[in-house]
C-alpha cells in the first residue's frame, strides 16, 4: 500500500487551478475586470517527515489456509512520522484513508487486481477499531515537535470466496491515500 498526504487545514500541499478565460478585446480598447482570485494561507500544525509521504508495506506472505481458518490475518503495524508538531496550531489530527471500495467487504480496500482474488485490505487502530476507507478516524492527541501516529493493516477474505475456498493465490497491491486534518 502506498500513501499520500493532504489536509483539511492545508497540510503542505500544493492546489493547481486552471482557469479557462477568453479574453477579448472589446471595442474601446479597455478590457472590464473579469477575474476575481481568492484563497487563504494557513500554517500547517505538524509537517510530514520526509520518506513517510509514500509508504510501502509489505504483508509478506499469507497462506489461503490461514484465511480459511481465521478469515483474516493478524494486522501489521505501520506509522505515520510528523515532525515540528506545533500544538498552538492544533493539539490533535485526525487521518482518513481513501482508495477504492471492496464490493464484497465495504469499508475494506479493493486490490489492484484482475481477476479479483478474493480478499481484501483492512485498515485499524493499534485497539483493533476498524478504521473503513472514506472515514475519518478518531482524533489523536498531539504534543510538541515529534510524533507518530500508528495503524494497522491486515488481509481479509471475502466471505464466499471462504466458503467456497476460492482464494486467489499469487501477488497483490492496493493503493490507499491518506489525508492528515487538523482539527
Amino acid at each position: 500500500m502506498r500513501a499520500g498526504s493532504m489536509s483539511k487545514r492545508w497540510q503542505p500541499a500544493v492546489i493547481v487551478l486552471l482557469l479557462g478565460v477568453s479574453l477579448m478585446r472589446s471595442d474601446d480598447g479597455v478590457a472590464a475586470s473579469n477575474l476575481t482570485l481568492k484563497g487563504a494561507l494557513v500554517a500547517a500544525a505538524c509537517r510530514i517527515k520526509a520518506g513517510d509521504e509514500a509508504l510501502a508495506i509489505d504483508l509478506e506472505a499469507v497462506t489461503n489456509a490461514e484465511l480459511y481458518l481465521n478469515t483474516r490475518t493478524v494486522g501489521k503495524t505501520f506509522q505515520i512520522r510528523l515532525e515540528e508538531c506545533d500544538t498552538s496550531i492544533s493539539d490533535a489530527v485526525t487521518t482518513t484513508f481513501s482508495g477504492i471500495e471492496n464490493t464484497k467487504l465495504p469499508g475494506l480496500l479493493a486490490l489492484d487486481a484482475s481477476p479479483e482474488k478474493g480478499v481484501a485490505l483492512g485498515l485499524e487502530t493499534l485497539a483493533g477499531s476498524p478504521l473503513p476507507l472514506n472515514i475519518a478516524s478518531g482524533k489523536q492527541a498531539l504534543s510538541n515537535g515529534a510524533n507518530v501516529i500508528a495503524f494497522k493493516v491486515f488481509l481479509q477474505g471475502e466471505p464466499q470466496a471462504i466458503i467456497n475456498q476460492t482464494i486467489v493465490a499469487g501477488h497483490f497491491t492496493a493503493v490507499s491515500t491518506f489525508t492528515l486534518a487538523y482539527p
